[in-house]
Formats: structure tokens, sequence, C-alpha cells
């Protein structure tokens, strides 16, 4: 815990962790509210479903470009512009009644998601020595599992109290509240973009990154179908409020992995840590559609939420470790453009699956793809050389001198 505490003593890193908090829990509640608001007023599981995935893919289908404005022109305007755009258009949404304004207006709102999160990482590079970057990752990804926590809970109480469309609201005003306190931090404001070296090969010519792509499009479409089948199942099952339970357990113990991540060696490499901690992550989701909404589907909530808490931080690692230089924002947001797309895509599969054949067979998709997902990075795993490199002493007292230097 000490390297925590050493972490949380430095004012930059509290105002990260504080300002971007109410966004990452409206994050946190959109996918549900969106959910349940479609369920409630047209009665289809399916069409919530289509709804889920239409924002989505929305969002993520312009992850890529948001995030390549941001590399070229920095944080400061356009946080500004897109927090408020997003705001308003989720407010906007949650007056909707008519099936395809909710679809349409679902799609139109995805596409001003503010990129927060994409916008947080790099500002650890430069906030901290590089010798703290693994448990900076660490902790922001256990802060933002516990709005995974707190999220889905109050877009589930929100949504079946007398007010349903209070959940949408109270999503857009956190959102609001979240996204502007990042944009006039002075950290993001005075952030500058990397400069792209003249012979650096553009993203989707790294072989790594073409790598991480695949494996994003299949774990997209099982990861779609899995936040799918759980409201679906407990909506079925007449146990709607349970959904909350279960994806608040697994963002519990995602943060408890984030953890552990940051308490790692550093004697662990990047990739060494992503595929160990991949190979349990198979184990997790294996036996996920013999599973009930009960004491089985919390248990396994549970583990796969601990395995991927410390599976993120060593993803983001091997990613910053491969991606091209200039491409600070842009290369995770790429990687989410296509696993994002792929989530939206088996979220409207998962929810044409749920209703037609069991929610069941949505779990099973799941578990094929983190399979499948594992066998892509294992055959491809000699691309990342540079993701299986420790750091040396020296590179540890440099990235610290660096830091004093911009603190100045």
């Amino acid at each position: 815990m000490g390297r925590y505490l050493e972490l949380l003593r430095v004012p930059t890193a509290r105002t990260l962790i504080i300002a971007a908090f109410p966004a990452r829990i409206a994050y946190g509640m959109i996918s549900l509210s969106i959910f349940f608001k479609v369920q409630r007023e047209t009665g289809s599981i399916a069409l919530a479903g289509l709804a889920i995935g239409a924002n989505s893919i929305a969002g993520a289908g312009t992850a890529g470009l948001r995030g390549a404005f941001i590399d070229k022109y920095g944080q400061k305007w356009p946080l500004r512009i897109m927090v408020p755009a997003f705001a308003i258009s989720i407010f906007w949404f949650s007056t909707a009644t008519n099936t395809k304004q909710l679809i349409i207006m679902a799609f139109l709102f995805g596409l001003f998601s503010p990129p927060i999160n994409l916008s947080i990482r790099p500002l650890w590079r430069i906030a901290l020595p590089e010798d703290q970057w693994r448990t900076a990752y660490a902790l922001d990804t256990a802060v933002l599992s516990t709005t995974g926590i707190f999220g889905p809970v109050i877009a589930t109480s929100l949504s079946l109290s007398s007010r349903p469309n209070s959940a949408l609201q109270i999503c857009a005003l956190f959102m609001f509240i979240g996204g502007i306190s990042i944009a006039f931090t002075k950290i993001s404001r005075e952030w500058i973009p990397e400069k792209k070296e003249i012979d650096t090969l553009p993203i989707w010519r790294v072989p790594a990154m073409q790598i991480l792509a695949l494996e994003g499009v299949v774990i997209g479409l099982g990861w779609g179908a899995f936040n799918i089948g759980i409201p679906a199942f407990t909506t079925q099952e007449n146990l709607p409020s349970r959904a909350a339970l279960l994806f608040a357990v697994f963002g519990l113990f995602n943060v408890f992995g984030g953890v552990v991540a940051g308490t790692i060696s550093r004697k662990l490499s990047p990739l060494k840590g992503f595929l160990v901690t991949y190979k349990f992550w198979v184990i997790s989701v294996a036996p996920l559609s013999l599973a009930y909404p009960d004491w089985s589907l919390i248990l396994l909530a549970a583990l796969i939420g601990l395995v991927g808490g410390v599976q993120q931080v060593f993803y983001w690692e091997v990613t910053e470790a491969v991606r091209p230089k200039g491409t600070a924002v842009s290369a995770l947001a790429w990687l989410w453009t296509v696993e994002g797309t792929f989530t939206a895509i088996g979220s409207a599969i998962g929810g044409l699956i749920a209703e037609n054949y069991g929610p069941r067979w949505c779990f099973a998709m799941t578990s094929v793809s983190v399979f499948i997902g594992y066998l892509i990075l294992t055959a491809g795993k000699k691309h990342f050389v540079q993701a299986n490199e420790l750091p040396s002493d020296e590179s540890d007292l440099n990235a610290m001198e660096d830091n004093a230097d911009k603190n100045k």
C-alpha cells in the first residue's frame, strides 16, 4: 500500500482521480439506463439490446477519430465541446417514448461520447515518474472499476423507482460535472501531444496493433453478449434488480484486481503478465453458461472481475509499449473503436439471442470469444518484443529527472 500512498501524495494525481470520478460514474450508468428505458417503453429486451448496440457502435466507431483529434490539437477544446453536447443529448433521450426515436437518439448521443478515460491515461505519464506508471494505471483501473460498482446500482435503483427517467438525467449531470472538471484542470489544459517521428509507421501497419485489434473483435462480440446477458437473464427470471448486484460484484472485484496488479513486482514484464492473466480469464469465463443469477453467477462475476482488473493494467502497459510514437491517445482510441464497435454488435446480437434462445447462449458466446482471443495473442506474441522488456534502473532515473524538470 506504500506505493499507492506515495502516489496519492502527488497533488496532480489526486486531482485527476477526483475530477474524472463523476464522469466515470456516468459511463457506469449509461448502458443499464438505456436498457431499462427502452425495455420499459417498448416491452422488448431485443429492442433494449439494439438501443445499447446503437449507442455503443456510435461511440466506439468514432473513438479513434476523437482520439486522433486530441493527439493533434490537445484536450482543452475537444472536451469542452463534447461534454456539454453529450450531457444535453442524454437528457433529451430521457424524454423520448417512440421506438424509432429511442433507437435513433441512442445512436446520436453516442457520437458525442467524450473520451474521458482516453484523456486521463496519457496524463499519468507527465504527472508521475516512470517507476510509478504501473501503480498509477492500477489505481486508475481500480477507480474506474469502482464506478462500475456505483454506476449500475444507481442506474438500476433510479430506473426501477417512481421516477425512472431520473436515471438518465442524473447520468447527464454527472457527465457534465466530471467532464468539465477534467477539461479545466491545469494538467489537461497544458498537455502537449507527442510529436510523430518521420519514420514512424501508421498505427494499423504495426503488427502488434493489428493483433490487438483482431483480439478486440472477438472480445468485443463476447463482452457485448455478456453485458446484455446479465440484465436479460435477471429480467426473464423476474429478478431485474439483481442485475445491479451482479455488476456491482463484478466491479468490486475488478477494483481488487487492479490494486493487486499495482503491487506486482517490476520484474514481471507487461507481456508476461498479460498472457498469464489472460489464461486465468479463459478459465474464469468457461462455466458461465452453466450459472444461474444466484450465488453461482455472483461467484463467477467476482472471479471474472478479479482477473479482469489485473489484466487491464497489463493491457494498458502492453499497448503503451507497442504503439507508434505520437499516438498517446489515438492508439488506444482506435483499439477501443474496434472492440467497442464489436461490443455493440455483440449487444445487439445478444439481445436477439437472449429473447429467442435464452441468455445462457449469450454467456456461451462470451466463453468462446475469450478463448479465441487468447489463441490470437499466443500465436502473435513474437510481435510484442517491446512489451516483453523490463525498464532499466537508468530509464527509471531518467524518468524521475524528466518529471522533476516538468514540475519546476
